[in-house]
């Protein structure tokens, strides 16, 4: 226990001093006892060699006798230096293991005492630690512990409370998906009931809509065209023509539009004509410049009757009062062009006019979904659409793939 409490607090820097002093002080020590012993000696054989002077021995005798004492000397000698090594070498041997035991243990007790600390969240203690440096090392230590257990309390309560709100957010969001899945719901059978009530109100429009023209035709037999009829009967082919684009909207993902050989002259001809009263009726001049030749495309008419007539309804709304709309087909190679072009105000951008709901015009009436019902029929069956507009004209480019050629 003295010797604890007195080397209560070294260090292992001071522990190597102090080897390194023992080793010192014995070695001094023995050197000491050796030299004094060796000059014993020393004066003992002087004492001899007087007395063997003053005797009448022969010099040889006197040489062996000097020489026997010489190498009894050394043997002495060489036997006391190397005694003292190996005494020297067992003292620095035991101060060695008994620090480097002390080493490892004060070694394994702080680890063991830092792994107990992390797993229990008990502070290290220093009271079976021998070295000093692992007493600093445990103050160290305790306070990094402290540390990690305080950031262990923290992240723990804040993996509780995340625990908590992301129950709560998945509640929420289950709730909410309740409430989308409902709507959705809704909202199919919504669409469903919209589409139901579209497709009963395109098959319930084409009767009356038949019979209106059906009697003015037969009302025009009989009497003069007025300004009134004329207004009816240029509203009445507008309907017609947003009932046809209501009608193939209804049944194009329901049947197949199959093609025909149609004959695009007549074709254009008899649009043009049906198209000519509204004209009138918005001050225009609707006028077809037909080719001498007669060119044929295979085509489904519906199709085709949709690009022309809303490009034909196109031009008259947004054509100038008083100007004129001209409808042109020509053969350019190997294609057949409708080209409708007429005074209007400049498009700004070309690019955008086929799309859905975009009007340049505000004020004139209509959501832009003809145009963009043209271009969707021309991109399913390959024909070639262009727009260029300047101050002086508007014209509208198709462009179809003759046949035989």
């Amino acid at each position: 226990m003295k010797i604890k409490s007195l080397f209560q607090n070294i260090t292992i820097k001071q522990a190597d001093i102090f080897t390194i002093l023992v080793v010192f002080f014995f070695t001094m020590v023995f050197v000491g006892v050796l030299v004094e012993e060796m000059y014993k000696d020393y004066e003992r054989a002087l004492e001899q060699s007087s007395a063997v002077k003053s005797s009448e021995l022969p010099s040889n005798v006197i040489l062996k006798q000097n020489q026997k004492k010489l190498k009894s000397l050394l043997v002495k000698t060489v036997l006391a230096i190397i005694t003292l090594s190996f005494i020297i070498f067992a003292i620095f041997l035991g101060l060695n293991t008994l620090f480097s035991k002390l080493l490892q243990r004060d070694t394994q007790t702080f680890l063991d005492a830092l792994k107990n600390a992390l797993d229990m969240e008990e502070p290290i203690s220093s009271k079976n630690i021998f070295f000093q440096d692992f007493r600093e090392m445990t103050g160290y230590a305790n306070e990094m512990v402290a540390k990690i257990n305080e950031q262990k309390k923290s992240l723990k309560e804040l993996n509780l409370g995340l625990e908590e709100r992301v129950k709560n957010k998945t509640a929420a969001l289950l709730e909410i998906n309740k409430n989308l899945e409902a709507e959705k719901i809704f909202s199919q059978e919504l669409l469903k009931s919209q589409k139901e009530f579209l497709r009963y109100t395109v098959h319930e429009t084409n009767t009356p809509l038949s019979v209106i023209l059906t009697s003015m035709e037969l009302y025009l037999m009989k009497h003069p065209k007025d300004r009134q009829l004329s207004k009816i009967e240029a509203a009445t082919k507008n309907i017609f023509s947003i009932y046809d684009d209501l009608s193939y909207l209804v049944k194009k993902d329901h049947i197949e539009y199959k093609r025909t050989v149609v004959n695009l002259n007549n074709f254009i001809s008899s649009r043009v004509d049906f198209f000519r009263d509204v004209a009138v009726f918005s001050l225009l001049e609707l006028l077809y410049h037909a080719p001498q030749e007669q060119l044929y495309i295979h085509f489904n008419e519906t199709k085709l009757q949709r690009i022309i007539d809303n490009t034909l309804t196109n031009a008259i709304k947004y054509t100038l009062p008083n100007e004129k709309v001209d409808v042109t087909l020509l053969q350019v190679g190997t294609f057949a062009e409708f080209v409708v072009s007429s005074k209007s105000k400049t498009i700004q951008d070309t690019d955008r006019v086929f799309d859905a709901y975009y009007r340049e015009e505000k004020a004139k009436e209509g959501f832009g979904l003809g145009l963009r019902l043209v271009k969707s029929i021309c991109e399913e069956e390959g024909v070639g659409v262009s727009v260029a507009s300047d101050a002086l004209l508007t014209t509208f480019r198709y462009r179809f793939q003759v046949m035989g050629e």
